[in-house]
């Protein structure tokens, strides 16, 4: 048995890019920011924030209802499978890209 699930809290790091496509479907992609905050040890050491950035993948309706209402700094909850991909780049490098292609969202900005 294997589970392929994430959860995800952060913030929208920028406006989401949507593209529409002739067969009625939709894509929508954009990053997100977790934190998880900084805090200090007994002897007094400073150990600081730590920001994680995350590709996210939004398909069909989803997509459709990202592009209406989520926007830069917007706070979501968003559940969804990881999948890396790889591409060859302009010099011919091999590179990787992971995603959370997401099966719920929560918008929990007000």
């Amino acid at each position: 048995m294997s589970v392929n699930r994430v959860i995800l809290v952060g913030n929208v790091g920028q406006d989401p890019r949507v593209k529409y496509f002739d067969t009625g479907s939709a894509v929508a992609t954009f990053s997100l920011a977790t934190t998880e905050r900084g805090y200090t040890l007994a002897n007094g050491t400073q150990i600081p924030d730590r920001t994680e950035w995350h590709n996210i993948v939004a398909s069909n309706r989803l997509a459709e209802i990202v592009d209406k209402y989520v926007h830069k700094g917007d706070k979501l909850y968003l559940e969804g499978k990881i999948r890396t991909r790889s591409y060859d780049d302009s010099r011919g490098i091999k590179r990787y890209i992971t995603e959370l292609f997401v099966d719920n969202m929560e918008m929990l900005s007000v």
